[in-house]
């Protein structure tokens, strides 16, 4: 997949989600015959093997399919040694089904990171995890929303344009070093899918969205976060990481449009 140009893959990604979109649209449960194309759309004859170390949290029903609360757990010591560089979020019934891929480092222990994604259906989400010779992993959960890709949508396009990028972080008190701290991350950003319509308009509204966000401590890398249209507004992102000493931790948020955002926190023991 990293061998893919963004823009090649982009298109590819956008054409297999609206096919995925009509096969899910003809029911509302969610549908288990779809993993079938979303694997091979993204992992094309490469087996995959269900594990127990790694786990989804959430919930059975989502209030609202804008923001579904979910938790991605990696449990390195039940793991047996097999060590992820990589984790892959999809919601297979989604129009654009790979909600962000995740980057991992030796720094962040056992992986456990909640975050917040769109639903348009009721849909499974899968969690896909590779390791640095390839071998895939994977973990899934069945979970009940609809109505958070598309629809209608009421643009204040200057009040927008302000907002986007705010960030807030923060390390949780009292930091202890060598041991796991957990870390929040929120930026502000609207993030369009590019399958919405303009209440006054009626046309599509252009896709504008966070698209990579770049997590280092003492400038040594943390964690890479690519993310799609398939997180929720505002992205959101909890995990933990091992500061190795006092320092910096450092995010550094790219959009779609090439605009750059950075925020900065000093971590003390």
């Amino acid at each position: 997949m990293s061998k893919l140009s963004t823009s090649w893959w982009s298109k590819f990604a956008l054409a297999l989600g609206l096919s995925v979109f009509l096969l899910s649209t003809a029911q509302a449960e969610a549908d288990p015959k779809l993993w079938s194309v979303v694997k091979e759309a993204f992992f094309a004859n490469r087996d995959i093997q269900e594990v127990g170390f790694l786990k989804i949290d959430a919930p059975r029903r989502a209030e609202s399919g804008a923001q579904v609360p979910v938790t991605y757990h990696y449990d390195k010591a039940a793991a047996n040694g097999v060590v992820l560089k990589k984790i892959y979020s999809i919601v297979d019934a989604n129009p654009i089904p790979m909600t962000a891929t995740f980057h991992l480092t030796d720094a962040l222990g056992n992986f456990q990171l909640a975050t917040r994604v769109r639903y348009e259906t009721d849909s499974f989400i899968t969690i896909v995890g590779e390791d640095a010779n390839g071998k895939l992993y994977m973990a899934r959960r069945e979970i009940r929303a609809a109505g958070g890709c598309g629809g209608m949508v009421e643009n204040n396009e200057v009040a927008i344009r302000a907002e986007a990028g705010k960030i807030k972080m923060k390390v949780d008190e009292p930091v202890k070093i060598g041991n796991e701290v957990a870390t929040t991350f929120n930026i502000k950003h609207i993030m369009r899918t590019g399958l919405q319509r303009d209440l006054v308009s009626q046309g599509y509204v252009p896709a504008f969205y966070i698209q990579k966000i770049d997590f280092t401590y003492n400038g040594k890398p943390l964690m890479v976060v690519d993310v799609g249209v398939g997180t929720a507004e505002d992205p959101y992102f909890k995990f933990n990481f091992i500061p190795d000493a006092p320092g910096v931790l450092n995010a550094v948020a790219t959009d779609n449009e090439g605009k750059t955002f950075v925020h900065q926190i000093d971590v003390k023991s």
